[in-house]
């Protein structure tokens, strides 16, 4: 006769559950730390690879932040006030303490290092914030996913530019914001608004992200507890979050003269975009269709189009979440749009150019701040596989298919970005030149950082042998008599917008020089040999003062 032993059946079968429910918690325990290891590994790989085919410092703009950060610590007039006035400081700043050694300058990992450190974080930024939303482990791992395994992503965290940096920052200022939300933690909104310091100061695009923090959060507490209550907490996040604003304005008062020289001087983003439009390249400015069609277009183009639909399908359905409170979704909503509204308004506003080949002119441009969105997408993809029950494998699946491909056929725009445009021109034609010819003696070369800090960087000569615009009293100098400072001049001939022709050519001076090389990027005069034995010898220490 069979017997059949239940209780035996219910021992097995409950010990198998709790293994199961272990193995789960150990996983669930464990996961951050796994994470960690895996964005840090993929990291060191991406450079490695980027690092190895030269494509690291494609950007002309990643080579002039690195000698931004150099000119701090090395230079005919070394010191903070090389920080500038149009790129925010603190990407130069974190700089300072690898970038003396030649090595990390010249390789570009004093500035990729700050961008790899800042991808590890916005992954785990990512995976905090689904977990805050209540995202089960499977959600959380997609949506890290989605962001390290992003080719535009994979680049730009190669390279010395600043867009992981603000990833980072915003990412985890939003993180900060939805924990102070749900759990009205004072320490949470201080962390926020650390976070949202340090984005202001990465770019302009931390202007508006505390904009519109302080906003909700004044309408927030205004409504729970009054005007005295908002008023307290705007002065309390401000005066943190503000702080690096307020630092700006008066660092451009007491190096420049003016608070707002950074916004309207003569190399600011504005007097850029002021030559793009009387030349007619600013299209977007005043039509707003047309600004959000080229956003879209640069957001397809650096994050795909399959993730940003799945993205807008993401955030549908973490707008209409019931189970959340209204005021978590519509916090959360506006961070995670945050960089597509400002991107769109300044494109608007004609303070941003972006140009899409064959939408808007027949190169690319700053494509690379589709990519901006990046985050937000993934944390929506992963919130939109938490919510589809047995559908999340189909989304999964899509994912896989659309990145096999992506990966297979090294679709990565932004290195398209990198080498067209200004980075397509012939800075080696130039830079070869001074280094085959200027390399073995120590005499100065008058240049404008301005125009061509990449041929600086690229020259591979020490900063101490370049005068140009913040080398002070030796610029106003070797602009009035370029004879008696400079062996060569590097600029663009008959270009006003190259502050070097400017100067020099008002002095009569260039007679005394040779052209030795007409390049495509720029031009080279070397001093005649007569004239060399009226050369002054730099540094002066009169001059550093």
């Amino acid at each position: 006769m069979l017997k059949f032993n239940f209780k035996k059946v219910t021992l097995d079968l409950t010990v198998k559950n709790s293994s199961i429910t272990s193995a789960a918690q150990f996983l669930e325990k464990c996961s951050p730390l796994l994470i960690f290891a895996f964005l840090a590994a993929v990291s060191t790989l991406a450079y490695l690879n980027y690092y190895r085919n030269g494509l690291g410092l494609a950007y002309n703009d990643a080579r002039s932040h690195l000698d931004i950060g150099r000119r701090v610590v090395e230079g005919l007039k070394p010191g903070l006030a090389q920080l500038g006035s149009v790129w925010l400081p603190l990407p130069h700043f974190l700089m300072v303490f690898t970038v003396w050694n030649d090595f990390m300058w010249h390789s570009g990992l004093s500035g990729a290092l700050i961008s790899m450190i800042s991808f590890i974080g916005s992954g785990i930024s990512i995976y905090l914030i689904l977990k805050r939303l209540g995202a089960g482990l499977l959600a959380r791992l997609v949506g890290v996913l989605v962001f390290a395994l992003n080719l535009n992503v994979l680049y730009l965290q190669s390279t010395a530019m600043t867009e992981l940096l603000l990833l980072f920052t915003i990412t985890a200022a939003a993180y900060e914001l939805i924990a102070w939300y749900q759990d009205e933690n004072l320490f949470n909104l201080v962390k926020a608004a650390f976070f949202i310091m340090l984005s202001t100061l990465v770019r302009y695009d931390g202007w508006f992200l505390y904009a519109i923090s302080a906003f909700f959060i004044v309408i927030h507490v205004f409504k729970k507890k009054g005007f005295k209550a908002a008023e307290g907490t705007f002065i309390f996040l401000s005066t943190l979050a503000a702080f690096g604003i307020f630092l700006w304005f008066m660092w451009n008062l007491l190096i420049f003269g003016d608070p707002l020289y950074f916004a309207l001087g003569p190399y600011s983003a504005y007097a850029q975009q002021l030559q793009l439009k009387e030349a007619g390249n600013l299209a977007t400015q005043g039509n707003i269709i047309f600004s959000l069609r080229i956003y879209l277009y640069s957001m397809i183009y650096a994050t795909g189009a399959t993730t940003v639909i799945l993205g807008f399908l993401g955030l549908i359905t973490f707008l209409f979440d019931k189970k959340l409170k209204v005021g978590l979704r519509y916090l959360a909503t506006l961070l995670f749009t945050a960089p597509l509204i400002f991107n769109i308004l300044a494109l608007y506003l004609g303070f941003s150019v972006l140009f899409i080949q064959g939408v808007s002119g027949n190169t690319w441009f700053n494509v690379r701040y589709g990519v901006m969105m990046i985050t937000s997408v993934a944390i929506l993809i992963g919130y939109l596989v938490q919510k589809f029950g047995s559908f999340k494998y189909l989304i999964i699946g899509i994912l896989l298919f659309t990145g096999f491909f992506s990966f297979a056929n090294t679709d990565a725009v932004t290195i398209d970005d990198a080498r067209v445009g200004s980075s397509q021109k012939n800075v080696s034609q130039v830079a070869g030149w001074i280094q085959t010819h200027a390399k073995d003696n120590q005499d100065e070369i008058l240049i404008s950082a301005a125009s061509h800090d990449a041929i600086i960087f690229s020259s591979g000569l020490p900063m101490k042998r370049f005068i140009h615009e913040g080398t002070g009293a030796y610029w106003m100098s070797a602009t009035k008599a370029p004879d008696i400072w400079a062996r060569y001049i590097v600029m663009r001939t008959n270009d006003v917008n190259d502050q070097t022709f400017k100067l020099v050519k008002e002095t009569g001076a260039l007679s005394k020089y040779d052209l030795v090389l007409q390049g495509s990027f720029a031009d080279i005069y070397e001093l005649k040999g007569q004239y060399l034995n009226n050369l002054t010898p730099a540094p002066l220490p009169i001059l550093r003062k």
